[in-house]
């Protein structure tokens, strides 16, 4: 297999779901590289930086922001991919954590940071009225990133049950990775509804990503660097994969130098390139 720190992180993930000791002989048996991988997971700032640069969907840097820690919440604000609600939320603090109400510290460097502008509809017409004023996706994506923590959804669910919110409002909350899982469920269910979720990044769980989404190997990557910037959700994915792991991979040195040589081109999910290595081993 080629000797570089991303097959050291994929294989090396999955090599976590199994005895140390079989890890190990494994780990030494295929040639496995360790040390820039190894040197990224202790190097939190090699990691953080690496992290930036990744195309993640929505809902694992919500993973990461329900840690509720300044310093990975400042990764997720710097992050490519992170939106107005969530700078918003980072920057005042915002607890993400289930049952969590205390407000999270701002790392120094955001504290000079500007909030992400309010909306002008907002400003004259506050939350729910910019919502009911929504007639088209811009103005309800905007009104919908001013929905920050447990009391705006919960505002937000109360006015949709006194006269349901327009559809393009409940679109645009609905897509927001945050988003109660009640509250899309009171929003009403359709084809076209998940498949727009799908496509914002919206993900039940870290373990349906890392058994539902691909390319496996860009997943394993996510789930490798989830051990330190989401660890408390990772472990769901663990569970999830380790059954696969024992069964189609186990101890056999054959079938892990399979999934070395195969993970960086393989285009499917997970449970296929288990299954794949284990069939070809």
């Amino acid at each position: 297999m080629h000797d570089n720190s991303t097959s050291a992180r994929t294989v090396g993930f999955l090599l976590g779901l199994i005895g140390s000791d079989d890890a190990e002989r494994v780990r030494r048996r295929i040639r496995l590289p360790g040390s820039d991988a190894d040197e990224g997971e202790n190097n939190r700032s090699v990691l953080y930086a690496a992290w930036k640069q990744l195309a993640l969907p929505s809902s694992v840097l919500l993973w990461a922001l329900e840690e509720d820690d300044p310093e990975r919440n400042a990764v997720v604000w710097g992050h490519k991919s992170a939106d107005d609600a969530m700078r918003r939320a980072v920057v005042r603090g915002v607890p993400h954590g289930p049952g969590r109400a205390r407000s999270v510290r701002v790392e120094k460097e955001l504290r000079r940071e500007p909030e992400p502008p309010v909306p002008q509809h907002f400003s004259r017409y506050g939350l729910i009225g910019a919502l009911r004023a929504s007639t088209s996706m811009g103005p309800a994506r905007t009104a919908a990133s001013m929905v920050v923590g447990r009391p705006g959804w919960e505002a937000v669910a109360a006015a949709d049950r006194e006269r349901a919110l327009p559809g393009y409002a409940r679109w645009a909350l609905a897509v927001r990775p945050d988003c109660p899982a009640a509250l899309r469920i009171q929003f009403g269910s359709h084809a076209k509804f998940t498949h727009r979720a799908r496509q914002a990044g919206v993900i039940d769980g870290p373990a349906r990503y890392a058994t539902t989404w691909s390319p496996a190997n860009r997943v394993l990557i996510v789930l490798s660097m989830g051990l330190t910037m989401f660890p408390t959700r990772v472990r769901e994915a663990e569970d999830a994969l380790r059954p696969l792991v024992r069964k189609h991979l186990g101890d056999r040195e054959d079938a892990w130098a399979v999934v070395a040589q195969l993970a960086g081109t393989y285009h499917g999910t997970v449970p296929e390139l288990l299954m794949t290595a284990g069939a070809i081993a």
